[in-house]
């Protein structure tokens, strides 16, 4: 009798051991799994794949899309994943091989990027190479929604119903966040519509709104550049000339150089900070992509409306 007690206590802890894993609860998921890049993008996932897969963002909280990078382990998971969710255009430039060897093991691959009508950065280094901050554009994440309800549908294990029903209440969210935009930035003089930030993040929103990029501390798409003497004597000048009196710094970069610029410059400018590449932890301010754009929405109105 004690043997056969044995036995199955053998069985049922070698069947534990199968089922055990690396999350909260000690069991394996058995739904889907999606890895996303970025956690603008992570957010949108979320939203649209409920409770159908488990979403694995790889940006932290207030990281920089375009330097933050991951572990081995995070990416030896990327190939594995049944839906892999980039941004494209050069963003993640940290995880740049790592998505090159996911799409050469054949991953399946949904690259925001690609769905979008793209604009072309106008200023700085970058000019004429495609702009990956397709975000600032509400309209351009409807269609990003509207390309990734079919590919997450066709996951093995969702169930596409679903699916829709998610992405027709976020879309509806979307348009309400557009209208409000279009009401706010009406408010603003069109000759005080002109931006400044760190670098070169708001051509999107400027394209949507009607606002004029005047320049950026860091001339070019990436903030893995550094301005030159020359670059910021140009600015300044660009910012006399256009009468801007708010200049905006970005949440997930420091802002020195625009203070800087400010001080060195004898500009008698506010410094204002957005949220324009990266969310915040719950509760800071940003934690959703919806929180972000209005947050950033009020403070832009409230900047160049006074």
């Amino acid at each position: 009798m004690t043997r056969r007690i044995l036995a199955v206590l053998a069985v049922v802890i070698a069947f534990g051991a199968v089922l055990t894993g690396c999350s909260g609860t000690g069991v394996v998921s058995v739904r889907p799994q999606i890895v996303v890049t970025t956690n603008i993008l992570g957010d949108v996932v979320s939203r649209l794949a409920g409770e159908q897969a488990d979403v694995t963002t790889l940006m932290k909280p207030n990281a920089d899309p375009h330097s933050f990078e991951i572990s081995a382990a995070q990416a030896a998971r990327l190939a594995e994943a049944d839906l892999l969710v980039s941004n494209g255009l050069g963003l993640e430039e940290g995880l740049q091989q790592h998505l090159d060897r996911a799409a050469e093991s054949r991953a399946r691959m949904f690259v925001a990027g690609d769905r979008i009508e793209v604009l072309p950065y106008t200023a700085g280094d970058a000019r004429g190479t495609p702009d990956p901050h397709f975000w600032t554009d509400p309209a351009r994440m409807r269609d990003v929604v509207d390309a990734l309800e079919p590919a997450l549908a066709e996951i093995d294990g969702v169930d596409a119903a679903e699916i829709r029903a998610n992405a027709d209440a976020y879309r509806a969210e979307l348009s309400a966040l557009d209208a409000e935009m279009v009401a706010a930035f009406a408010a603003i003089r069109v000759e005080k519509r002109a931006l400044v930030t760190n670098h070169h993040v708001f051509g999107y929103l400027a394209d949507r709104f009607g606002f004029r990029v005047v320049g950026a501390v860091i001339p070019g798409g990436t903030t893995l550049a550094a301005p030159s003497a020359a670059d910021l004597r140009d600015l300044v000048a660009a910012i006399e000339d256009a009468g801007v009196r708010t200049v905006f710094a970005e949440s997930s970069q420091p802002d020195r150089l625009v203070r800087v610029l400010a001080e060195e410059a004898d500009l008698r400018v506010e410094v204002v900070e957005l949220y324009t590449e990266s969310l915040t932890a719950p509760g800071a301010g940003a934690d959703s992509y919806l929180t972000m754009m209005r947050a950033n929405t009020a403070r832009i109105a409230q900047g160049l409306g006074a």
